[in-house]
C-alpha cells in the first residue's frame, strides 16, 4: 500500500451546488472520509461553483446538511476554513487567472475566437467523415505575426475569446489506478486543443481541479468512473507547472440493480437524493451502511457495519472493479436491520413524529395512557418497518382510521362473501362477548373453538377474521391487534360486516 501511505492523505470531496446530495456524490463523500479517517489523513469540502448558470440557491446547504446527518464530518471547507482557503471556486478565480496567464506568456495556451457555429460546423464535417470530433487549430500554418493580426481582426469583431490549452503531439498519459490498475490514455485520444478559460472569464472544471488540488496539498483523488476520461487533461496541467499529480482512484459506475443501467438522478426506479430518504424515515446509519457496499466488499460475509467499524476495515484494495448494483430490496433490508438496532426510546420518538406528521393524532392527545397504547401499537409493527414512514399505512387502517368495507378491494372481499361467514362472524361475536378478560391469548383461544366447532381451518378461517375485526388481510398477531383495539371496537367492526 505505498501509494497510500508514502505521502499524508489529504482527500477532498468537491461537489457542485447545481443539485441536492444524490447517492452517486454520496458515495464519493463517503469512500473519501473513510480514505481519510482510516489512514489519519484529512478530509477536505470544496465547492465548485463556478457554474453559475446551472447552481441553486440551496445546492451548497443541501450538501453540508446532509453530509452532517449522515455522519460524515470534515477538515476543512467554506465553513471551517484552514491555511489553503478559500474554499469556494467562485472566490479563487484571481489565482485561476494567474495561472492561466502564465501559460499564455509560456505559449502552453492561447487564445481562441472560433464561434460556436464554427465548431458545430466542423464536428458534423468530422462525423459525416466517421472522424471522431476533435477541435481543429485555428491558426495551423500561420507565422507568430499572422496570429496576431487574425486576433486583433476577432477582436475589431467583438468576437468572444476562450483560452485553449496546447496539447503535446503524442504523448502518452499513464497512472498506477488504485482501482483499476495501470491506465494509459495517449494526447491523440483528447480532442485536440482544449478550453481552460470561458469566454465569460471562469475556468472550465479539468483547469481549476488541478490548482485546487495542488495548492490544497491533495495526495489522493476517490472519484467516479466517468473521470478517467478527464485524467489525462489534468495530467497535462500538472506536467505544465511541474507539480506532483495526485494517486487517481477510479470507482466503478452504479447500475440500477432492476434495469441493469447507470444509475441516474432522473431514474424513476430510484430516490435519487438523501434528502427523500431522510422524509420517508430511513436512517442516516442505515445510508452510510448500505452506501459503502457500493463498490467496496469487507472481508467475510458480514454486512451490517458502524462508522467505526467500517473506518477500521476500509481497504482501498478492496474497491470493486465491477459495476456497483443499486438494490432497493437490500436498502430496506439494511435499514431494516438498523430500526432494530437503535434504542427502542429514539426509535419510538421517530415513530411518533411520523404519526403527528401524518396527522393520526396531535401532541396534546398524548396523554400518559395514550401514550402507552401508542407505544404498544409501535411494537407490533417494529420489526415489520424498512424506514420510519412505512409506520402509517401500517397502523392508520387498524387503529386510527378504519378502512370502509368498499375499500379493501376485490381480493379481501372474496373472503368475506363465502357462504358460512355470516355464521361463523356471528359465533364468534358470541365468544368474545362472553369472555371474561379480553386479551390476546384468550382471542387466539376462541379462534381454536371457532375452528373446531364450526369445522373451519386455515386460511378460510383467518382470513375472514382478521378482515372483519381489523379491516386488513395480513399483519401482526390478529389476537395482539384485537387487544389493542379493545372489545368493543373489535366487535363493532365484525357486525358492520354481518
Amino acid at each position: 500500500m505505498t501509494e497510500v501511505t508514502d505521502k499524508k492523505v489529504r482527500v477532498r470531496y468537491a461537489p457542485s451546488p447545481t443539485g441536492y446530495l444524490h447517492i452517486g456524490n454520496t458515495r464519493t463523500a463517503l469512500f473519501n472520509w473513510l480514505f481519510a479517517r482510516h489512514f489519519g489523513g484529512e478530509f477536505i469540502v470544496r465547492i465548485e461553483d463556478t457554474d453559475t448558470s446551472r447552481n441553486i440557491e440551496d445546492g451548497e446547504e443541501s450538501q453540508f446538511d446532509n453530509l452532517n446527518w449522515l455522519g460524515l464530518d470534515w477538515d476543512e471547507s467554506p465553513r471551517n476554513p484552514g491555511k489553503y482557503g478559500p474554499y469556494r471556486q467562485s472566490e479563487r478565480l484571481d489565482i485561476y487567472k494567474r495561472y492561466i496567464q502564465e501559460l499564455l506568456d509560456r505559449d502552453l495556451a492561447y487564445y481562441s475566437y472560433k464561434t460556436s457555429e464554427e465548431l458545430d460546423a466542423e464536428r458534423e464535417a468530422q462525423v459525416a467523415a466517421k472522424q471522431a470530433p476533435h477541435y481543429v487549430y485555428e491558426y495551423e500554418g500561420m507565422s507568430g505575426e499572422e496570429i496576431k493580426a487574425a486576433q486583433e481582426a476577432a477582436q475589431a469583431k467583438g468576437l468572444p475569446a476562450v483560452v485553449r490549452f496546447r496539447v503535446p503531439k503524442d504523448k502518452l498519459y499513464a497512472w498506477q489506478d488504485l482501482v483499476k490498475g495501470h491506465v494509459e490514455i495517449g494526447s491523440e485520444q483528447i480532442g485536440g486543443d482544449w478550453v481552460i478559460q470561458k469566454a465569460d472569464g471562469m475556468p472550465t472544471y479539468n483547469f481549476a481541479v488541478v490548482v485546487d488540488d495542488h495548492l490544497m496539498e491533495i495526495s489522493h483523488v476517490l472519484r467516479g468512473d466517468e473521470h478517467v476520461s478527464n485524467t489525462p487533461k489534468q495530467l497535462m496541467i500538472y506536467d505544465a507547472f511541474d507539480w506532483e499529480a495526485p494517486v487517481y482512484g477510479h470507482m466503478t459506475l452504479i447500475l440500477n440493480a432492476e434495469t441493469g443501467k447507470k444509475l441516474s438522478k432522473r431514474d424513476n426506479n430510484v430516490i435519487a437524493f438523501i434528502s427523500q430518504y431522510r422524509s420517508l424515515g430511513y436512517l442516516p446509519e442505515a445510508m452510510l451502511n448500505f452506501i459503502s457496499l457500493l463498490g467496496w466488499s469487507p472481508v467475510g460475509e458480514k454486512e451490517i457495519f458502524t462508522k467505526k467499524q467500517l473506518i477500521k476495515m476500509f481497504d482501498p484494495e478492496r474497491l470493486s472493479k465491477s459495476p456497483a448494483k443499486f438494490d432497493n430490496k437490500k436498502l430496506e433490508w439494511v435499514n431494516n436491520q438498523w430500526v432494530k438496532k437503535i434504542d427502542e426510546g429514539v426509535l419510538f420518538d421517530k415513530l411518533i413524529t411520523e404519526l403527528i406528521d401524518a396527522k393520526l393524532i396531535t401532541p396534546d392527545e398524548l396523554t400518559t395512557e395514550k401514550l402507552q397504547w401508542v407505544r404498544r401499537v409501535m411494537a407490533l409493527h417494529q420489526d415489520g418497518i424498512s424506514y420510519t414512514s412505512q409506520i402509517v399505512p401500517l397502523v392508520k387502517p387498524v387503529f386510527f382510521d378504519l378502512t370502509a368495507k368498499d375499500d379493501l378491494g376485490s381480493d379481501s372481499m372474496d373472503w368475506m362473501e363465502k357462504d358460512y361467514v355470516p355464521s361463523l362472524l356471528k359465533r364468534w361475536i358470541e365468544m368474545l362477548e362472553a369472555m371474561p378478560v379480553f386479551d390476546a391469548g384468550s382471542i387466539v383461544a376462541s379462534i381454536r373453538s371457532l375452528q373446531n366447532e364450526m369445522d373451519v381451518k386455515g386460511r378460510d378461517l383467518w382470513m375472514p377474521l382478521r378482515i372483519s375485526a381489523s379491516r386488513v388481510n395480513e399483519g401482526p398477531n390478529l389476537g395482539d391487534v384485537m387487544e389493542l383495539l379493545g372489545r368493543e371496537a373489535s366487535i363493532k367492526n365484525i357486525k358492520e360486516f354481518i
